[in-house]
């Protein structure tokens, strides 16, 4: 069985195998694609995977030539998925009309690439984290809303749902550590009107999230740069709103905090 599984990630990585892209070539996925980075070194355990959605007008390219977010993904032994949307920004509700279409299926291109991480470059079920920054966070969140129980954990960053946000979402609760900055002019943690529509305010989101999943206030532990504040349900998945004093920005030592603290709750 381990030689089985040797040769499923050696297939995944080499040209004219399962999966014949990677970093510098998109893996075609329906109406999208996405990049992959597998770990440099594969033993006979799955790796995980980091998926990462881009912000307004990012592109899975981009995302690959983040060396920090590549050197993160590389540290922890996991792969690094560039998820990539259609158009400038992700089809996601009420978000404006002007740079999205209600006609893309994201859950649906996310579902698809969970299923191709697996059975295509053979990830772990059970250790995909998805992450995203701004309208990446957005997608995040979106996702985490619809699909809780496929991911170990999400960490949306500077984004959550365009307003009006969903007033439930699937159960039960997701793992998911948003992080902002407290600065931020572009996507404020109370949002701000763009368009003909409004991003969302973190703490409506969060106080919508603790009721739906059943969370009750618990102690927090500060993550690398950021503080805190935690809740739990009785499923003992964990809800995080981690903070830093700056704008909309991010650095990889917060993912790569916020990927241990997942890892533990899992």
């Amino acid at each position: 069985m381990k030689h089985l599984i040797g040769l499923l990630f050696a297939l995944s990585v080499l040209p004219g195998g399962a999966a014949a892209c990677g970093a510098e070539t998109d893996c075609p996925l329906g109406d999208h694609s996405y990049r992959i980075q597998m770990p440099p070194e594969l033993g006979n355990t799955p790796p995980g995977a980091l998926i990462f959605a881009h912000g307004y007008k990012g592109s899975s390219r981009a995302t690959m030539r983040n060396a920090s977010l590549a050197a993160l993904a590389e540290k922890q032994g996991v792969a690094l998925v560039a998820a990539d949307a259609i158009m400038d920004d992700w089809s996601i509700p009420n978000a404006p009309a002007q740079s999205t279409s209600p006609e893309v299926d994201e859950i649906a291109y996310f579902d698809a690439l969970r299923d191709a991480l697996v059975s295509k470059h053979g990830i772990d079920p059970d250790r995909i984290v998805v992450a995203g920054f701004s309208a990446g966070g957005m997608m995040v969140w979106n996702l985490a809303c619809a699909r809780p129980e496929n991911y170990a954990g999400f960490i949306p960053i500077a984004g959550t749902f365009w307003a009006p946000g969903p007033q439930s979402c699937a159960t039960p609760g997701a793992n998911i550590i948003h992080i902002h900055g407290t600065s931020d002019k572009i996507v404020p943690l109370a949002g701000r009107p763009i368009a003909e529509t409004h991003q969302g305010d973190i703490d409506k989101t969060l106080a919508m999230y603790i009721a739906n999943g059943g969370y009750s206030a618990t102690d927090a532990k500060d993550l690398t740069g950021l503080t805190c504040d935690a809740w739990r349900n009785t499923d003992a998945a964990i809800l995080m709103k981690c903070l830093h004093a700056g704008g909309h920005s991010f650095k990889s030592e917060y993912i790569e905090s916020a990927w241990a603290m997942l890892m533990r709750a899992n």
